[in-house]
Formats: C-alpha cells, structure tokens, sequence
C-alpha cells in the first residue's frame, strides 16, 4: 500500500479497534462482577428483613415461632430468594418452600460463593451468622448468565462499527492532516528550470512540515540563483565571443585577400571554417538562452499547411539531392494551423540536417504531415543506424551526442555541437507543443515528432511552464510504457 494516507487510516482503524475489543474484553469482567456484587447485595437486605421479622429476642422463639414469621417474610419472594436456617451443630430449623426438601450447600472458609442445586440450577450463595443460627441465602445466577451471554455479540458489533468509522474518520483526517505535503508536492512538481522563482506556500503554524517547506524554499533559491548564474554567463560569454571571433575573422580574410601568404593559406582555410563553426555554436546558445528566458516574441498566424510544406519540402529535396539522398513527403489533411513559420522552419532544417548527416548513401528521408481539427503533427525520419531507446531523451539536451553503432552502409557522423534538437525542442515548446523521438517502423533508422496544436492563439509570449510539465508527463509515460512492454 503506497498510500501513506490510507496506511495512516488503516493503522488508526487497528489501534482504534483493538483498543475497544481490549476495553470490551475488561469491561466483561467488570460487568460480571457488578452484578454478581449486586446479588449479594440482595441477599444481605433479604437477611436485614429476616433479622427484623425475628426481633432481638429471636432466641426465645421456638422452631414453629421462627417458621412462621420467617415464611410471612419469605414466601412472596419465592422466586427470587432460596432460603436455609440451620442451628450450628444441629439441624434445619427452615428451609423455604422452592428448595422442595433440598438444603443449600456450605462452602467451608467462604461467606459469599456460588453453588449448584439439581433441580435449580446455579445460585449465588450467601452465608450470615445470627447465632447460634448460620441463614444460607441463594439468589439464582440465570439472569446474570443471560446478560452475559448477550454482551459478546454486542460487543464484536460495537468492534465492528468502530472499524468500519474508524477507517472512515482516519482517512479523512489524514487526508487533512497531509495537505500540506500534497501542497508542497504539487508545487515542487511544477517548479522546474524555466519557474525557479515559484515558492511553497507557507504557514503561521510552526510546524514540522511548515519548517520542511521553508528548507525547500531556501533549496529552490539556491538553485534559482545557480540557474541564473549560468544563463547569465551562457548569454554574456556567447556574446561577448562574437566581437573578438569577428576580428579575427576580418584579419585571417584580409591574410587571405593579400595573397602574400600562399604557404598558409589552407591553414586559413581552417581557420575560418572553425571561426565560422565557432559563431554558429555561439548564435545557437544564444538562441537557446532567450527561449528558456522567454525572450522570443512568436508571430504566430493561420498558415495553409500544405502551401507551407511544399515550399518547404523543395528546398529539402535539392538539399537531400545534393547530398547523395532522396526525399519523399506524405501530407494527410488539408487546412490550417496556428505558427510561427519563420521558427518552425528552423525546426524542419535542423531536423533534416540531422536526418542527412546520418543516412545511407542513396537512402530516403521521409516527411509524414497529419493535420485535425486539434493537431498537426509532422515528423521527419531517416533510415540512418538509429538511437538506442535509453537515449532518445537525452538526444534534445545541449551538447548530448549519441555514438551510433558503426556500420559500411552509413556514413561517419559529423561532429556537431549537439544543440540542433535542444533548438527545436525550445522552439516546439514556445508553440505550446511536444517533440520526441522515436524508432521506425522497420527499426532502421529515426523518427522525430513534433506536434503542435492546431487552434490560432495569434502573437503572443509564451509561458514553457506548462508545456515543460506537458513534455515530462509525456516522457514518463513512454518510459513506463516501456518497461511494461
């Protein structure tokens, strides 16, 4: 059971329960000597009656006096009282009229006990002494055996009860009890690199899940301002790299331009391919940077989707030509969707690049479009070697390049910086959409998948918040599909 609040109400239940079977268990005993105590208190009023009846000069009345006052007294309580009057050393002197001829056993050391009669049954015995007489006084035990014998059942039904309520009111009060963790956990759950600024409501009540939350506020400035420092730093170095990077461009262009330095010249060459390498890698970060900081202002708009993949899909196939590949599209659905496509096409590029720089000699890159009423998805696959399933996640972060297994049908993989797909993931995300990759069909080679919806919501700054919490849901529930398969 994962539940702490269930567990909570389930050991409340137990304790709950078991204490009141205890408390029931005691309170049998109890009852039972009440009112085992309550009938020897009936026999010692029935001798202060008998007492009284006789007189202080009891000692002068003969057996047939003492008879006869006696069952004046007695008779009416017949049912109730079993009476024996014997003279110590001698014989019985009375015995009430329901003991049919029978006398009451004597317990020898004990004044008050239970005995048996044939005939009677159980009674709960007295013994008094009013000398040189001893009064044997029995009270029958049925009605105190018939209470008895009712109070189990009622009692399993009272556990029962308290079981079935105490579940009811533990759950519910830890349910209560555990709001604030269901707060702190909904809030720790949305707060993510892109909203480090929000904060676990806090308390009045010093508490120690108040005090927890307050750890956790400190924890998440600290990595807020850790994240700030890198964005920061990521931003300024990229953009200070670009002048110094651009004068050294100007001078190895202006070496190149004299002609007075034919020896180095292919080392020139290099120079500026790494200068023009190292000013992609820069503009890329950032890019990056003003997309997680939100900087990036979507002129998002109606766009046909099949005119846009048209022109679109002929300059991927001169680039797919160019490089030894062929191209093929596949459009489903004809109407309209809301992006920006400037942004968008960027994304299309650096997944056809990537699809390029991997294929096979002579292969196919492949473009599938689905648009609905909700969606449009579009996807680009390659018949490259792939990327192993435990990857496919990592392959959008920044600088994470996967080594594909090696092959003779598959040309070497270019070094990149690997920022193409954490590009396009914060370009997806800014439309309030997913990517994610996947393998084909056949298992030979990459699909990525971007999907985006299809409802106009016009310009606008885009909070990522909600499509990171999206992005992550969605990996997760890939990963568990996963392993259950």
């Amino acid at each position: 059971m994962k539940s702490i609040a269930a567990r909570l109400a389930i050991w409340y239940a137990l304790s709950a329960t078991v204490t009141i079977a205890g408390l029931s268990a005691a309170g049998y005993f109890m009852l039972q000597k009440h009112l085992i105590n309550g009938l020897d208190l009936l026999n010692a009023a029935e001798f202060q009656q008998i007492q009284a009846r006789l007189g202080p000069a009891y000692r002068d009345l003969n057996q047939a006096e003492i008879d006869a006052r006696i069952r004046e007294t007695t008779d009416y309580a017949s049912v109730l009282f079993y009476i024996d009057i014997r003279q110590r050393g001698g014989g019985t002197i009375f015995r009430s009229t329901n003991l049919r001829g029978r006398t009451l056993p004597d317990i020898h050391g004990q004044s008050q006990f239970i005995v048996s009669v044939d005939g009677i049954g159980e009674l709960r015995s007295g013994e008094f002494l009013l000398p040189p007489y001893e009064v044997m006084i029995a009270t029958p035990l049925k009605p105190v055996q018939g209470v008895m014998q009712g109070y189990p059942p009622l009692a399993m039904a009272l556990s029962a009860i308290m079981l079935v309520t105490s579940v009811a009111i533990g759950y519910g009060l830890s349910h209560f009890a555990l709001r604030p963790v269901r707060i702190i956990e909904a809030t720790a759950g949305r707060i993510s690199t892109n909203n480090l600024s929000e904060r676990i409501p806090l308390t009045n009540i010093d508490t120690e899940v108040a005090n927890l939350a307050q750890l956790l506020n400190q924890m998440f400035g600290r990595l807020e301002t850790s994240f700030d420092q890198i964005r920061r730093f990521t931003a300024d170095a990229s953009h200070e790299l670009k002048t110094p990077l651009s004068l050294i461009r100007l001078q190895a262009e202006r070496m190149l331009g004299d002609g007075a330095n034919t020896a180095n010249d292919d080392a020139l060459h290099v120079l500026l391919e790494e200068i023009s390498n190292l000013n992609e890698i820069i503009e890329e970060l950032l890019l990056i940077s003003r997309a997680e900081a939100g900087a990036i202002t979507l002129q998002r708009s109606a766009q046909d989707v099949d005119e846009y993949l048209q022109a679109f899909s002929q300059d991927a196939r001169v680039l797919a030509e160019h490089n030894g590949l062929r191209y093929a599209d596949s459009v489903e659905g004809m109407g309209s969707a809301a992006f920006d496509p400037r942004w968008m096409r960027q994304v299309l590029l650096n997944l056809l690049s990537n699809a390029i720089k991997v294929s096979p000699r002579g292969g196919v890159i492949t473009l599938r479009s689905t648009l609905n009423a909700q969606l449009w998805r579009v996807s680009i696959e390659d018949q490259g070697p792939g990327v192993a399933e435990q990857e496919r996640i990592r392959i959008f972060e920044r600088f994470v390049r996967v080594e594909s297994p090696k092959s003779e049908l598959h040309r070497p993989r270019p070094a990149g910086a690997g920022l193409g797909l954490a590009i396009c993931r914060s370009i997806v995300e800014l439309h309030r959409g997913r990517i994610w990759a996947e393998a084909t069909t056949d298992d030979q080679g990459l699909r990525v998948v971007v999907e985006l919806p299809a409802a106009d919501l016009g310009p606008a700054l885009l909070d990522l918040r909600a499509v990171r919490e999206l992005q992550r849901q969605a990996d997760l529930k890939r990963q568990q599909q996963r392993y259950t398969d």
